[in-house]
C-alpha cells in the first residue's frame, strides 16, 4: 500500500454529507454510502469553493432516444469506483489543491420545460457569481446553449472546444432548436467565437449546415493523427481566448461508450480523447461539461465511467495548472 494511501483518512461513512472539509479525499467503500460526485460534499454553500459539480437531468431536446435525465446519476455513482486518491497518469489528487463540492441538480419543471433555459442559466449564474467554476454533468447536449449564455455574460465571447461525433449546427430553419442546432444559436448570439474554436471527433454531416469558420478534426484526422498534434492544433486555433470545454460522450466509438442516444461508428477510444485533453495545459478554461450519457443504452455502465473520467481528468489538468504535481510513488 501506498503512503498516500495509508495517510488518507477513512471516512465514517457517507462523506457526501459527513465531512466539513472541501478539500482532500476520505475513503469509504465505494458499494455504499451517498453518491456525490467523488464522494465530495453535498453544499449549496460556495464559500471558498474553487469547482463546483452539478447535474442537469434535462433530456427534452433529445431527437430520438431519451433517457439522459439520468445521467448525472450515473456518473455519480460512477466515480465512487474512483474516489480513493491520486488520480493516473496525473499521481495526484486534484482535491489537495482544489476546494471541490457537490452542488446537485439544477431542478426545474419538466411540464414547463419552456422555462428551462432560464432557469439553467440562473442556476449557473447563481453559482459563477460566486467565483466558482462549473463543471456540468448533462443531461443532453442542448444544456450547452444556455450554460453559454451564463459564462459568456461574465467571461465575453468564448472559445469552444468541442469533442463531438456531431457538430450540433443542424440547419435550424424555422427557429426550431434541439440537441443538434444549438450552436447556430450560440454563434449567432456572440456567446461563442468560431474562429477561435475547433469541434473534435466529427464524424456525420447534414445537407445545410454552416462551418461558421470552426476548426473541424474529422475522426479519421483524429485516427491518423497522435494526441500531440491533434493538441496543437486546439492550443493554435484557440490561443490565448477563454475556453469552455464541452464533451458529448458520442465523441467516443460506441464500443467505448453505448450508453448514449446517437451512437455513430468511428469515433474516439477514451485513451484518444483524454491523452488529447491532458496536454492542453496551455489553455485558459472556464468550464466544462459532459453530456449525452444514456444509462439505459448501457448495462455495464462503463459509458457512465468514462464520462466520470474525463470530467477528474479536466479537474486534474485544472489542479495542474494551479501548480499540482506528481507525487512520487513510494511503497512501504
Amino acid at each position: 500500500m501506498s503512503l498516500e494511501m495509508k495517510d488518507m483518512k477513512q471516512a465514517p461513512g457517507d462523506s457526501a454529507f459527513r465531512r466539513d472539509e472541501t478539500k482532500g479525499t476520505r475513503w469509504e467503500p465505494t458499494y455504499a454510502g451517498a453518491l456525490s460526485f467523488m464522494r465530495r460534499k453535498y453544499s449549496r454553500d460556495l464559500t471558498g469553493v474553487d469547482f463546483a459539480v452539478t447535474g442537469i437531468p434535462f433530456d427534452q431536446a433529445t431527437s430520438h432516444r431519451s433517457g439522459t435525465r439520468m445521467g448525472p446519476e450515473a456518473i455519480r455513482r460512477a466515480s465512487a469506483e474512483n474516489a480513493w486518491g491520486p488520480i493516473w497518469p496525473w499521481n495526484f489528487d486534484p482535491f489537495d489543491t482544489l476546494a471541490v463540492i457537490d452542488y446537485g441538480d439544477c431542478f426545474f419543471d419538466w411540464g414547463a420545460k419552456e422555462k428551462f433555459p432560464e432557469t439553467l442559466e440562473r442556476h449557473a449564474t447563481e453559482i459563477l457569481s460566486a467565483g466558482a467554476e462549473m463543471v456540468s454533468l448533462g443531461g443532453d447536449h442542448y444544456i450547452t446553449y444556455p450554460l453559454l449564455r451564463a459564462h459568456a455574460r461574465k467571461h465575453g465571447p468564448l472559445s469552444l472546444i468541442h469533442f463531438d461525433a456531431h457538430r450540433d449546427v443542424e440547419p435550424d430553419d424555422g427557429g426550431r432548436i434541439d440537441h443538434g442546432t444549438m450552436f447556430n444559436y450560440a454563434v449567432k448570439e456572440g456567446l461563442i467565437d468560431p474562429r477561435r474554436s475547433v469541434q473534435i471527433g466529427i464524424r456525420t454531416v447534414f445537407a445545410g449546415e454552416h462551418t461558421y469558420g470552426f476548426r473541424i478534426v474529422y475522426a479519421d484526422e483524429v485516427h491518423d493523427s497522435t494526441a500531440g498534434a491533434l493538441a496543437d492544433i486546439i492550443k493554435k486555433t484557440v490561443g490565448a481566448s477563454k475556453a469552455y470545454l464541452t464533451f458529448d460522450i458520442d465523441c467516443l466509438d460506441p464500443s467505448a461508450a453505448p450508453g448514449t442516444g446517437t451512437p455513430i461508428p468511428g469515433g474516439l477510444t477514451y485513451h484518444q480523447a483524454a491523452s488529447i485533453i491532458r496536454r492542453l495545459t496551455d489553455i485558459h478554461f472556464i468550464g466544462m461539461d459532459v453530456v449525452e450519457v444514456s444509462p439505459p443504452y448501457d448495462h455495464a455502465e462503463i459509458t457512465a465511467s468514462a464520462a466520470s473520467a474525463l470530467v477528474m481528468e479536466y479537474l486534474c489538468l485544472r489542479a495542474w495548472q494551479r501548480g499540482a504535481r506528481a507525487v512520487t510513488n513510494r511503497e512501504l
